[in-house]
């Protein structure tokens, strides 16, 4: 229930950033806003625990934009020396945080950025360079800007670590562990997890100093505005036609994946029908997950087809219904998937389809979820399947199709690395020895190429090929090849090269004016004390 003391200015938020919470349509706080708010604004260290989508990176964006633009504020900006920094476990969670941080900060002048892996660090280095207020950063590529001393932690004034316990779970305590101990010891600290198993309660007594607890509902505990579903469904094909069903309503839906295979072979067969579907997974560069996630939240694409990847962090309006197509392996995977919808008050439903072989795993999997549904057995007429599906959205052609499922053209351009020039240079030599064999006679051996003349029948061992295939002593000006080392065996069966020069792919010539046998691309040539060469990478 609303109440006074529930708005942001009654707590105590600085009026330049309520005038930007009230721009956005949000003037009353959410419960874990309401409890944690007048300690975190006073600068206590805070342990948040509360169930997804309940409101808490507001929480703790709030008072570090309202201590670093008014109480810690003063002084030049440093190279590479943030005062702020969030800790999250995905690179899709970093982005939403930083989402809800940068206007915010923009009220101070304040500035932000991101800092991930799976993109270049070029534009993170010159943003630090530049000078940065807040980061919000992934632990391992921070470590790695550590290491490179592009950045230093030692004038963070408040830190915090979201999503704790999913960065326990993907084995991250070790460097969040490195990362705090990098930070200053009496900087402000605040901490949110849904529970504190898996070492999270060690990061809590060893960097948290007197911490307030806050906890809002149980740990991992459901949302009172979720509606579940269990759907039995009869078999293989059943599930088919039970997937199109559901994903053919008109509003925002995501499907949950097991493995990123599936997934991306999910989303091109609903675009195939006419259902224009985005992936979501790890294989998936940092671009290509930008534009998947923009082309959703823009409502230019209504379904998303995701794998756990997205199970925390995304946060899109009006996701109204999550369906577990393939059930998760544990509890806390379902109830974070699952708070894809009905998030920050709203209501939303979330649909399990279950096969026969999986009705144990999916009954023991929401007894520890402490979810109590019923289960049905449907087929895609029935009428809980009908209510849930909405109204259907009309297929769209693939003409039609919006721009992010267009075929993107495959390639920016030739490579002219050395490793790529050589590969080319294979590639071109062997498809221009199979159209020439039929002239070889003619030419002789490796005849043809551009610039050789005489020498193009020469072979590694320094002897050339006439026409009638008898073998003639090599040229006296070539230097004898002594035995190296760095000597490659020599070749008689090679390919012929193609009937036209390349740069880069000729072989080098002894002072004597003579070959000393084929030099591939990107290799160096030196003389040795021999008067032969050498070569080397």
């Amino acid at each position: 229930m609303t109440t006074q003391n529930s708005t942001f200015s009654a707590l105590g938020v600085p009026y330049p950033l309520v005038e930007v919470l009230t721009a956005q349509g949000k003037t009353e706080a959410f419960p874990i806003q309401v409890d944690t708010l007048p300690d975190t604004l006073a600068g206590r260290d805070v342990l948040g625990r509360g169930k997804t989508g309940s409101g808490k990176t507001l929480a703790f964006s709030i008072p570090m934009i309202a201590r670093l633009g008014t109480r810690l504020a003063g002084g030049s900006r440093r190279k590479g020396a943030p005062l702020g920094m969030v800790l999250a476990p995905t690179r899709e969670l970093a982005t939403q945080i930083n989402a809800v941080l940068e206007p915010l900060a923009k009220a101070y002048g304040l500035t932000t950025t991101t800092i991930f892996g799976g993109v270049s660090q070029h534009r993170q280095v010159q943003a630090l360079n530049a000078g940065v207020d807040i980061i919000v950063a992934c632990p391992g590529r921070l470590e790695d800007l550590m290491q490179q001393r592009f950045v230093t932690l030692d004038a963070v004034e408040i830190t915090v670590l979201d999503e704790a316990d999913h960065m326990a779970d993907l084995g991250f305590l070790p460097g969040v562990t490195r990362i705090m101990k990098a930070t200053p010891n009496d900087g402000q600290r605040l901490l949110f997890s849904a529970t504190l198993d898996n070492g999270v309660d060690k990061l809590v007594k060893q960097f948290l100093h007197n911490p307030v607890m806050h906890s809002v509902d149980e740990a991992n505990s459901p949302v009172a505005d979720m509606t579940h579903h269990v759907f039995e469904l009869s078999g293989a094909d059943e599930k088919k036609r039970m997937i199109t069903a559901l994903a053919s309503g008109s509003g925002r839906r995501i499907l949950f994946m097991r493995t990123k295979h599936t997934a991306k072979k999910l989303a091109k067969s609903l675009t195939e029908q006419g259902i224009p579907a985005v992936d979501l997974h790890g294989n998936l560069s940092q671009p290509a997950r930008d534009r998947n996630l923009a082309a959703f939240g823009d409502g230019s694409v209504r379904v998303l087809v995701a794998t756990d990847v997205a199970a925390r962090g995304v946060h899109v309006d009006d996701i109204e219904l999550v369906i577990h197509v393939d059930p998760p392996m544990e509890h806390k995977a379902y109830l974070h998937r699952s708070g894809r919808t009905a998030r920050a008050g709203a209501a939303g439903d979330v649909v399990t389809l279950v096969l026969p072989e999986q009705r144990r795993d999916t009954a023991d999997l929401l007894r520890k979820a402490a979810i109590r549904v019923q289960p049905q057995q449907v087929t895609t007429e029935s009428a809980a399947v009908t209510r849930l599906i909405g109204e259907v959205a009309p297929r769209v052609a693939a003409h039609e199709l919006p721009a992010v499922l267009q075929r993107q053209p495959e390639g920016g351009g030739r490579s002219q690395g050395a490793n790529a020039q050589r590969k080319r240079a294979n590639r071109d030599g062997q498809a221009g020895g199979q159209s020439s064999r039929g002239g070889q006679s003619s030419r002789g051996g490796r005849g043809g190429q551009g610039g050789q003349g005489g020498q193009g029948g020469q072979r590694r061992s320094g002897a050339s090929t006439t026409a009638a295939g008898t073998a003639a002593p090599a040229r006296a000006a070539a230097p004898a090849r002594t035995a190296a080392p760095h000597t490659a065996a020599p070749r008689t069966d090679a390919p012929a090269a193609a009937p036209r020069a390349r740069q880069g792919s000729r072989r080098a010539s002894s002072a004597g004016g003579a070959s000393a046998g084929g030099i591939r691309v990107g290799q160096v040539v030196r003389s040795n004390s021999t008067g032969g060469q050498r070569r080397g990478r």
